[in-house]
């Protein structure tokens, strides 16, 4: 039984607090070890929601175990499963138990990672998580350095504010910045937050391959150095979104290097790739960047929020956001002590970096390897299934576990605009049908499927499912198909 004293200190007995615990754990347990056997799919509409949740916050105390049941059946259990071996879509987050133990720990002790003197031991393993980080991009070990973030959108602004920095010191009113047009949306996100005219942004178009193109960056950076203007940073991609693409990183480096730019890499999709033989030929280059965006809680198989910017002079960082308040001159420590709100936007941070340092521990960086390899070629298996199918057409090609498909059967002979339909229809039925998810996007203005195959526990028999229950949709608007 709670006391007033209680309750108004916050507390739980430990009798309350074991058994709260133990439910959100077998909770927990059950939901990764059934969820194969799920639907990934929730659809509601506000209005839905709001007859569920919408309420005046509650003045009196309420049961925990009836708000604990409360929230698991109505927010755990009917919100979509991104780590679900059918979801396709986006980038899924495969996760994995051990880095959610992790988080839970984190967050159970309330750890602040922000600075030395509060928690020593959770800098220090931040410290050797970013080491090992940039030692598997062949970044420099001993000047580089990062931090963990939010996700690849705060590690893109962490990283263009850097660069703004180091390469526009005072006026940047002139200043011109250069990205393909499959770069991600955070990147045009993060330059506008940092005060960049629509003028200072140059999109390059890219090639058939979506692929920046080399001459026409080259034309123009020439352009705008006529025009008396600044050219200070380049965002390449190592894995788009859409197709799964790796500019062409050693051309663009040189091109960066000879120009004297800031080079930037965001490869909060692809990057990982670099732990597969495969992926490594795709990503050579990667090292000469600038700076780097990773993105754990995708490729890494890491639970949200875990992504991480390195750069290849922790100096650039700790110039960049180092502040002096008067209430953190006892904090301040030795140079060695890094306090990782000087590198950073943020002072108050949770300790992401732990479940990457428990997963790799408990499972090792082998494990992780064969993981990602193992996406890769479920990819390119899924290329080959297709490819010897008279009803779907490849668009795009498996790259890092991306692949972009249409349903085109060759008897049908469908106008582009009826195959647009087409393709819309089923992925609209598909999501409907909450077995898979699997949405469309836009290449060559046309409306294509898209499967990304990060989930190392997706196998071909999800595939085949997949392909079936989209044919079977096909057949309800052109009967007879085979």
């Amino acid at each position: 039984m709670r006391t007033a004293k209680r309750d108004a200190r916050l507390e739980l007995s430990v009798d309350e607090m074991t058994e709260i615990g133990y439910k959100v754990v077998d909770a927990i347990v059950e939901h990764t070890a059934t969820q194969a056997s799920k639907k990934p799919v929730s659809i509601a509409t506000r209005e839905e929601m709001d007859r569920m949740f919408l309420e005046e916050a509650p003045e009196k105390a309420s049961d925990l175990n009836q708000v604990f049941e409360f929230v698991q059946k109505q927010v755990l259990e009917t919100s979509s499963i991104v780590s679900h071996p059918r979801s396709y879509s986006f980038v899924p987050g495969p996760s994995n138990y051990v880095s959610v133990m992790a988080d839970t720990l984190a967050t159970g002790y309330n750890i602040f990672s922000g600075g030395w003197a509060a928690s020593p031991a959770a800098a220090e393993l931040e410290i050797v998580t970013i080491g090992w980080l940039l030692k598997i991009f062949g970044f420099p070990v001993k000047r580089g350095g990062g931090i963990f973030t939010s996700g690849g959108s705060m590690a893109n602004l962490t990283a263009i504010t850097t660069a703004r920095r180091v390469k526009c010191p005072g006026d940047f009113s002139k200043a011109v910045i250069y990205l393909s047009d499959q770069a991600h949306s955070s990147n045009i996100k993060a330059i506008r937050v940092l005060g960049f005219s629509k003028d200072q942004i140059r999109i390059i178009p890219t090639d058939l391959e979506f692929k920046l193109s080399l001459n026409k960056l080259k034309n123009a950076i020439a352009k705008d150095r006529l025009s008396g203007l600044q050219p200070f940073c380049l965002v390449a991609t190592a894995g788009t979104t859409n197709t799964g693409t790796v500019d062409p990183l050693n051309e663009l480096a040189n091109i960066c290097r000879k120009e004297k730019i800031w080079f930037h890499i965001d490869g909060a999709y692809g990057g990982a790739a670099i732990l597969s033989e495969n992926g490594k030929k795709l990503l050579r280059g990667i090292e000469k960047a600038d700076s780097l965006t990773v993105d754990p809680h995708k490729w890494f198989y890491q639970p949200y929020e875990s992504g991480c910017l390195l750069v290849r002079n922790a100096k650039w960082l700790k110039a960049t956001f180092t502040e002096k308040p008067e209430y953190l001159r006892d904090v301040e420590g030795n140079t060695s002590e890094i306090n990782f709100y000087d590198h950073g936007i943020q002072l108050t941070r949770r300790f992401r970096a732990l479940k990457f340092y428990m997963s790799i521990k408990t499972f090792g960086l082998g494990s992780f390897r064969k993981a990602i390899t193992y996406n890769i070629e479920l990819a390119e298996q899924v290329e080959a299934v297709l490819r010897k199918s008279s009803n779907w057409e490849v668009i795009s090609p498996a790259t890092l576990a991306v692949i972009n498909f249409r349903f085109n059967p060759i008897q049908l002979n469908l106008s582009e605009k009826k195959l647009d339909a087409l393709n819309q229809y089923i992925s609209g039925k598909a999501v409907e049908s909450r077995e898979v998810l699997l949405v469309t996007t836009l290449l060559q203005k046309q409306v294509v499927l898209r499967m990304c195959l990060i989930n190392p526990r997706t196998t071909m028999d999800d595939i085949t499912f997949t392909l079936k229950l989209c044919e079977k949709f096909a057949a309800e608007k052109y009967p007879g198909i085979n």
